[in-house]
This record gives C-alpha cells, structure tokens and sequence, in this order.
C-alpha cells in the first residue's frame, strides 16, 4: 500500500523483521478470531431473529413471511448437523485427505526437506 506499507507491515512485525512479537501477536489473533467470529454470528442470528430478513427490492410484505422459529432455526441447525457430519466423517475416515505428501517422507537428520 503506497505510503502507508512500511508503517503497516511494521506495526504487524512488531518491528523490522519477524521476531518473537510478530509470533506472538499472530498467535494472538490466531486464538481470539474464532471467538470474535463466534459472537458476530450469534449478533448477526439475534438481528435476523428480530428484525427478519428483507427483501432487495424494499417492499414491505410481512403478512406473507415465515418466523425465524422454528422454520429458519430448524433450517441451520439441519446444515450445521450436515456440515458436521462432513467434518466428522473427514478427519476420522480420511485423515490424510489434505495433508502434502512431503508429511509422509521418513525422517532423515541427515536430510534437510526443501
């Protein structure tokens, strides 16, 4: 980014080069996204529970919506029940589905991996 790269990538490196604060700050981050995500889709779930979905064109017919309870909650939890059979089935069928191949070279001390 012009003029403002140097003084971004600093303030992300926690210096000039990547050191034990730029770990440690990723670190960081790395453990608190998944609870910041966790309480904007519990905020974002309230908001659509409240106020219900729209329509892009702005024309009110709220005679004709459906509640959020129990069709819309019914509908998430049937996909996230989905995607956690996926994940399940995933990580205990096939652990190795995603992993690179360099993972399964046998170790070699002698042998530095590119």
């Amino acid at each position: 980014i012009p003029k403002m790269g140097n003084t971004l990538v600093a303030l992300l490196w926690g210096g000039d080069c990547v050191c034990d604060a730029t770990l440690k700050r990723f670190f960081a981050l790395h453990f608190l996204m998944p609870f910041i995500l966790l309480v904007l889709l519990l905020a974002h779930l309230g908001f659509l529970h409240t106020t219900g979905s729209s329509n892009p064109l702005g024309i009110d017919i709220s005679h004709e919506t459906a509640p959020f309870y129990p069709y819309y909650l019914y509908k998430d939890l049937l996909g996230i029940g989905w995607y956690t059979v996926i994940l399940f089935a995933i990580s205990m069928f096939f652990p190795d589905l995603f992993s690179d191949p360099e993972n399964f070279i046998r170790a070699d001390p002698m042998k530095t991996p590119l």
